[in-house]
């Protein structure tokens, strides 16, 4: 096992060439993730860009949560799922309907009480007949007016994250949803549990794993983003197919906290320490600049 400690300079952008998603004689256009998420990956970008492979085949990338390295990379050939359907939802409607979600949310206003009435709609029969252009927006809009951009539902699903109080939160960013949608095009999008990739990948292709963190203390665990959680059983789950994938010659790199579970459970693989900003603990000690590990195959 190696292991290395490398302070992230958490701003620099590295230099790279990405393979276009649209006709060669075309420029890319920027893409950047639709919406906030807890545990994003965007302050580590340097990082991740520069322990990437050389090269693969074709990107996978399970727990897609906000996608930043997604969306940075572009990639040609793409795989993309969460356990969350209606994050889900909203990257397919994104790509096969953005015209019409532009449309939809126009009509959204910024207060209080509108926000108390679209969040608890899902408490009711009306939700289930909803389109999913509908949802999509509903999603956007919550997750850009919700207290910190933060995603969480109860053990019925329902979403219960309080008020934002954002005097100008940007709800509508058009040229960046169209964007996102050409990019999309070439991405299939699923909602499905993470080791469905196993059916999936082939020989030189490349998977990012972004799981939801084992938690640093009883106190900080986060990962109610469905209903169903992510407990303790789901991250030896998750060691098991990235020991089937490095078999299949699948390279991978995953993203997890620097405790000894995760150490001891990837001590086969290359893991590397990164620093990153912790944004969200219930204490306020527990919050700054935390230690992170890399673990890949290569």
């Amino acid at each position: 096992m190696a292991v290395v400690l490398e302070k992230a300079d958490c701003e620099q952008r590295a230099e790279r060439s990405v393979v276009p998603f649209i006709a060669s004689n075309q420029e890319k256009q920027e893409t950047y993730p639709i919406v906030k998420w807890v545990g994003g990956k965007r302050q580590l970008m340097f990082e991740l860009l520069k322990n990437m492979p050389e090269n693969y085949n074709r990107y996978f990338e399970p727990f897609i949560g906000g996608g930043a390295l997604f969306f940075e990379l572009q990639p040609d050939n793409a795989y993309i799922s969460d356990m969350n359907e209606e994050l889900i939802n909203l990257y397919q409607v994104v790509r096969d309907n953005v015209e019409e979600l532009i449309t939809d949310l126009q009509k959204h206003d910024i207060s209080k009480e509108y926000f108390m009435e679209i969040r608890n709609i899902d408490r009711t029969e009306e939700y289930e007949n909803w389109s999913d252009i509908q949802k999509a927006s509903r999603f956007i809009y919550l997750n850009r007016t919700c207290f910190n951009g933060m995603y969480r539902v109860n053990s019925k699903g329902e979403f219960n994250v309080p008020f934002g109080h954002y005097k100008n939160p940007r709800i509508l960013d058009e040229n960046n949803l169209i964007n996102c949608s050409n990019l999309l095009q070439k991405t299939e999008i699923k909602h499905a549990d993470f080791s469905e990739i196993l059916k999936k990948v082939k020989k030189g292709d490349f998977v990012y794993f972004d799981p939801p963190y084992v938690p640093l203390s009883e106190t900080s665990s986060f990962t109610s983003y469905t209903k169903d959680g992510f407990d303790m059983d789901m991250q030896f789950k998750l060691r098991d197919v990235c020991d089937e994938l490095d078999t299949m010659g699948v390279k991978f790199l995953l993203s997890n906290s620097d405790t000894k579970l995760v150490n001891e459970l990837y001590e086969n693989y290359n893991i590397k320490k990164v620093f990153a900003s912790r944004q969200i603990n219930a204490n306020a000690d527990g919050r700054g600049k935390i230690t992170e590990v890399l673990v890949r195959n290569y």
